[in-house]
């Protein structure tokens, strides 16, 4: 009996801090998503101010998918954080609540790679068919181009519905925690959502791989490696490391078999990392790495920080 207490006790004290570090390990995480997300915030407000005072960059096809990826990047950060934290600290949602904000969330999760199978489709135009640019990229077509991609994706999800709501669990009366795998009342729902994923990167994919193929043939047969094309190129090689990126994201997936406080740390670092870190990265790759938002930023930035922070003392005037 003293033998059983003993160990009663013994365990208490390994729980006790092993659930304390469990906690500060959520903050940390938090803390990091906060940190990244306010510097996110900083890049794109900045690039967001200098696409809007330069109208030439407006009327590119090129600036305006991009102006499109970030607003859909902060969008889907915000509310996948949110969902994040609902399913981490337990809290309970009505289940149609949860299905529309689970349908948004996974639109947005893929507009992205094809948003990026856009822009390298417009980087092959530029370098392949330039005599042809001008009238296949205009920022009309840009407009449709990411209307039809967002409309397109949500054909899966409202089959999804049809199929839930043919089922006999009466799901949609009921208060659950906010996760994929709790809306799934049909086997047909995984293999939509699988269907959907794989035509997703495999689409995206093959578009990026041919047009960079094609970019490159093109920059081999100037023979000029700071040729416009090689720049193209490694552009759209750029698109295919973040595909890389989001598809690794979905190794959260795997997590699922494992132990709850297990799942919820190591769920945290997969999101971090494959998920809102290559949107962290995108003002830097596009914004900064772009030749003509760089000088425009670089321009715009005192007098961007004069008006953030309220400079009284003539530091940037003029």
């Amino acid at each position: 009996m003293v033998n059983s207490s003993i160990l009663q006790s013994n365990t208490t004290q390994v729980s006790v801090p092993s659930s304390k570090l469990i906690d500060y390990t959520r903050l940390t995480l938090i803390l990091l998503f906060t940190v990244g997300f306010g510097f996110f915030t900083y890049f794109i407000t900045m690039i967001l101010n200098v696409f809007i005072m330069n109208p030439h960059l407006r009327d590119n096809a090129r600036y305006v998918l991009f102006i499109y990826m970030l607003f859909n990047d902060t969008f889907y950060l915000l509310l996948g954080f949110y969902l994040f934290l609902t399913a981490v600290y337990k809290l309970y949602v009505p289940a149609p609540l949860c299905y529309i904000l689970y349908t948004v969330s996974s639109v947005a999760f893929r507009v992205t790679p094809y948003n990026l199978a856009a822009m390298a489709l417009e980087q092959y135009v530029a370098i392949c068919h330039p005599l042809r640019h001008v009238e296949l990229c205009t920022t009309y077509k840009a407009h449709v181009a990411f209307t039809m991609i967002c409309s397109f994706l949500t054909i899966p999800y409202a089959l999804e519905l049809y199929v839930m709501a043919s089922s006999l669990t009466n799901i949609f009366n009921l208060y659950i925690i906010c996760k994929q795998n709790m809306l799934v009342v049909s086997p047909i729902q995984n293999v939509l959502r699988s269907i959907n994923l794989i035509l997703c990167f495999t689409l995206v994919g093959l578009v990026i791989l041919v047009t960079y193929m094609k970019i490159m043939l093109v920059a081999h047969r100037l023979s000029v490696r700071s040729s416009s094309a090689s720049k193209a190129g490694k552009t759209v090689m750029l698109h295919a490391f973040q595909l890389l990126l989001y598809m690794a994201s979905l190794l959260s997936i795997l997590t699922e078999s494992l132990p709850t406080t297990q799942t919820d740390i190591l769920s945290m670092i997969i999101f971090l990392i494959f998920t809102c870190i290559p949107r962290f990265l995108s003002p830097i790759i596009y914004g900064v790495r772009d030749e003509t938002l760089r000088k425009q930023m670089k321009k715009s930035l005192p007098h961007f920080v004069h008006n953030i922070f309220g400079n009284d003392e003539g530091t940037v005037s003029r």
